[in-house]
């Protein structure tokens, strides 16, 4: 099999450009500064995966001549200048990254309240340019004691919410998606109730721009809240109705807004610039250099999956709507996916059978997961074939049966669990569990009974053997005579003498340092998987 083309449209950091350039198995170019039409025309016909930022529009235009394209990552949260349903029609996968600038955008919201509960950019200004020293003009008030609206507490709004907490505020959150635990558990109010955010001193919100949250906050909305409200909005433009929210302020209803995005942008000739009494900055949401390298980085590794068929992360127009799983579930259609193709590549055989076993509140999503891990299984056979639509379908055509079990009370220790056991046609099996802990570290803890601590990531050798001494000294010599870097060595024993090694590379596996690993007395089985 040839290398994978991934064409980045736009700037990137750096950083994510190195990921590329080290990545064997992947061909990249990097087409940022190339005219458009020679962009479209030329470059991305044979691409397998593109990257792309708000420079490049994937409209019907680039989607005509992008013959080979099965993935599209945009570097950055918004997909405004993506055609996704011209992408869809053609089984074209879109990714974004959602959660890169997730602090950069916490910490502007921040200023901004800072900023309009103590006036600083026209006390700033005040000194600065117009040098006048009138400290009496600019009374401020404090956060400490006021009441603080979150609408949306997700990634962004649950860090602002922390971070407000911090400053002594009461936080009372709304988000009709979450659990309401995840609001309590961290003192704070979670309501259903809308009215009681309008009531509160200072409201910011923090969610996507859909249908629903559109001019989410209205004329109706604001003359129900407290005479000298402060709003934030660091999300998307458009949630706040800028018509009401330009009246609200000038009749000062609203004492102060701190505005970083709007409904159309560039926004130099909006109305609310006009105004005394708001703070503004042009869509600095994801404006840091921690931010831009960390949306690199995730972007390339995104593509990179994507085109080597792994996973495709946070991808946003799926049969399964993701927006709509809670947090949760996320990492773990991503991680079914993972096992599956990693079992595709350990087996090394035709698929017999998959059984998919849920234990926990995962079990509620079996048949979302069992997707997942069938593309993840089919797709090192099938490549671009295979989708999240046809899957069980293609599998079911090629006699491949599909077994599901659901174990609601947790059995192994873990709040959630998924196995996915398959069986080949020359007989053999192969078992993996997986879990995610924390938020989203996701773990391989077993293969085969072999108990393990492993991130389903990067070049992985799988060496059994026999357990004795020194068996870890000779492996570790043999890949170092194939000047081959070991980045994580994970082992895994059982009650009958046996022992799994789970060995992580730098550099490529080659046929050469499997037979030689092979040939080692203690050795039983030698495989290989690249996630």
């Amino acid at each position: 099999m040839g290398k994978m083309k991934i064409v980045v449209c736009d700037h990137i950091h750096e950083e994510g450009l190195k990921i590329l350039e080290n990545s064997s198995d992947i061909e990249y170019v990097n087409a940022a500064d190339e005219p458009k039409d020679k962009l479209v025309t030329e470059i991305i016909p044979d691409a397998d995966v593109i990257i792309t930022r708000s420079s490049t529009d994937v409209d019907e235009f680039l989607l005509s001549h992008a013959k080979k394209l099965k993935a599209i990552v945009r570097a950055g949260v918004g997909v405004d200048n993506v055609d996704i349903e011209g992408c869809s029609k053609r089984g074209i996968v879109v990714m974004n990254v959602p959660t890169a600038n997730t602090i950069a955008a916490v910490e502007l919201t921040m200023a901004h309240m800072l900023a309009c509960v103590r006036q600083f950019p026209y006390a700033h200004n005040n000194l600065k340019i117009d040098r006048v020293w009138r400290r009496q003009d600019w009374y401020g008030t404090e956060l400490m004691g006021k009441k603080l609206g979150v609408i949306g507490f997700g990634n962004i709004g649950s860090r602002v919410a922390i971070r407000a907490k911090a400053f002594g505020m009461d936080i009372v959150a709304y988000d009709p998606y979450i659990d309401p635990s995840k609001v309590t558990n961290l003192d704070m109010t979670y309501t259903t109730n809308f009215d009681d955010i309008l009531a509160c001193d200072i409201i910011t919100i923090h969610t996507p721009k859909t249908k629903e949250t559109i001019n989410m906050i209205d004329k109706e909305e604001i003359a129900k809240m407290k005479d000298g409200v402060i709003l934030i909005n660091c999300a998307r433009g458009g949630l706040y109705n800028e018509d009401a929210l330009y009246e609200g302020l000038k009749s000062g209803k609203i004492r102060m807004a701190g505005i970083d995005v709007f409904s159309k942008e560039p926004a130099t000739d909006n109305k609310l610039l006009d105004l005394d009494n708001v703070t503004v900055t042009p869509h600095l949401g994801a404006n840091t250099k921690e931010s831009q390298r960390n949306i690199a980085i995730q972007a390339v590794e995104a593509a990179i999956s994507a085109a080597r068929g792994v996973a495709y992360p946070n991808a946003l127009n799926l049969p399964i709507k993701e927006n709509e799983l809670p947090d949760f579930v996320r990492p773990y259609l991503e991680l079914s996916q993972k096992i599956g193709n990693m079992a595709a590549q350990l087996t090394q055989s035709g698929i017999k059978s998959i059984k998919i076993t849920c234990e926990g509140e995962i079990s509620e999503y079996i048949d979302s997961l069992t997707t997942f891990a069938t593309v993840g299984i089919m797709s090192e056979a099938l490549a671009d074939q295979i989708n999240y639509v046809n899957a069980e379908f293609v599998a079911k055509d090629r006699g491949i049966e599909i077994e599901k079990e659901i174990l609601k009370d947790a059995t192994h220790g873990f709040k959630n669990l998924i196995t996915l056991k398959v069986a080949t046609a020359n007989g053999n099996t192969l078992k993996i569990s997986a879990t995610v802990l924390g938020d989203d570290m996701q773990r391989v803890v077993d293969i085969d009974g072999y108990t393990l601590d492993l991130e389903p990531k990067g070049k992985l050798i799988l060496f059994k053997n026999n357990d004795e001494p020194g068996v870890i000294g000779e492996v570790g010599l043999t890949i170092a005579k194939h000047k081959i870097n070991i980045s994580d060595f994970r082992l895994g024993r059982n009650s009958e003498g046996l022992a799994l090694a789970v060995i992580k590379v730098d550099q490529d596996i080659t046929k050469e340092l499997l037979d030689e690993l092979s040939n080692l007395k203690a050795a039983i089985s030698v495989r290989s998987a690249i996630l």
